[in-house]
């Protein structure tokens, strides 16, 4: 099996599918699939599912079983088959499996959702496997909880322990270095845009010129569903975040220099490739992030430049309710629960901040 990107013949929306030994289109997984083009997931999040049925079709292959005919235990052996490093190896605690428990989950989490799709469309063993549906505010409720109210229910479906990992974040000198080590205006005024404001890659690869409002140094985020490379704001509202004047005098450069004469809406298109012109998507920008990761040695991505600017602005000491706006986070409780990583010297500098001083560095 494998999964097939493909482009919808009315729409142009672009979406993926899970096709057998022979090049056909799994049913059941391409009418989910094709489900959530219709009320428009991100391509990356329909892919991420297919890539998870993927996985759980060639699982239940294996085991000769039909998705319909799916239990319990028969996902618990399936987290068992993702995390073990060979057949017949038992994962202990402690012990190096083959995936880590966040991409175990991640996994689970697209066959729940095809068994949520399938329980809604009626199929009864789809009820029994899916122990949480979403509600409002991301709580979750068992199936049939009107019936089942006051009586013992599952709390939660298969799910592996995740530790809490902060997220990485680059030093002042790497950011330095991985900008000086591009070529290119545009590469280097994309890598530094993402360092300066904190945007998301598809955020980036949106942006039109009527987004940047040079003489106010402000830069719009615009959520947009038809961006033709596919690029993803995740905001549902407008967002206005201010920029330096370092910056709009990149963004100049960029375009006097190397934009030149094209004739188009975005800001960020392919100058050196095929088709010339066209808007920038994103595995150019993993294509440009690797070549500057074997140029510089330093391991990174596009979003640990994010995580850096979080990083620093907290540090600085900026309220957490300002970078969660300048974040286009709808909550600051997402922006404090991601960024709960500050090391004992921040939290040294916040008492001394606070008038604590006698709290001194050790020697």
């Amino acid at each position: 099996m494998r999964v097939e990107r493909v482009v919808m013949p009315t729409t142009d929306a672009v979406s993926w599918t899970v096709v057998d030994d022979e090049g056909l289109p799994l049913a059941s997984a391409e009418a989910f699939l094709a489900h959530l083009t219709a009320l428009e997931r991100s391509p990356e999040t329909i892919r991420a599912h297919a890539v998870s049925l993927k996985l759980w079709f060639e699982f239940l292959g294996q085991t000769q079983l039909s998705w319909d005919e799916a239990s319990p235990e028969d996902l618990s052996r399936f987290v068992a088959a993702l995390r073990s490093p060979a057949e017949n190896v038992v994962v202990l605690d402690g012990g190096t499996a083959r995936r880590a428990p966040a991409t175990v989950n991640r996994y689970l989490a697209g066959v729940f959702a095809f068994y949520d799709h399938q329980a809604r469309c009626g199929v009864e063993v789809a009820e029994g496997l899916v122990v949480w549906r979403r509600v409002q505010r991301g709580s979750y409720r068992p199936f049939l909880h009107h019936v089942s109210a006051g009586r013992p229910v599952p709390t939660r479906p298969v799910k592996l322990r995740v530790p809490r990992r902060p997220p990485r974040a680059l030093q002042a000198k790497e950011v330095a270095v991985i900008i000086d080590a591009c070529d290119r205006l545009r590469d280097r005024f994309l890598l530094t845009l993402l360092a300066e404001t904190g945007l998301r890659a598809g955020q980036a690869l949106g942006l039109r010129h009527a987004d940047f409002v040079s003489r106010d140094k402000e830069l719009r985020i615009v959520p947009r569903d038809d961006n033709a490379n596919g690029a993803r704001a995740k905001c549902r509202e407008t967002a206005v975040i201010p920029i330096t004047a370092s910056l709009v005098r990149l963004y100049s450069e960029y375009m006097h220099t190397e934009y030149g004469d094209l004739d188009s809406d975005y800001v960020f298109v392919n100058l050196w490739s095929e088709p010339v012109g066209a808007p920038m998507r994103y595995d150019a920008l993993r294509k440009l992030i690797a070549r500057l990761r074997a140029r510089t040695g330093i391991e990174f991505t596009a979003h640990m430049f994010r995580h850096t600017h979080a990083t620093d602005l907290l540090r600085a000491g900026v309220p957490i309710e300002v970078v969660a706006k300048l974040l286009t986070h709808r909550s600051a409780v997402t922006t404090s629960q991601t960024y709960i990583h500050l090391t004992s010297e921040d939290l040294r500098a916040e008492l001394a901040r606070a008038g604590f001083g006698r709290i001194e560095a050790a020697p």
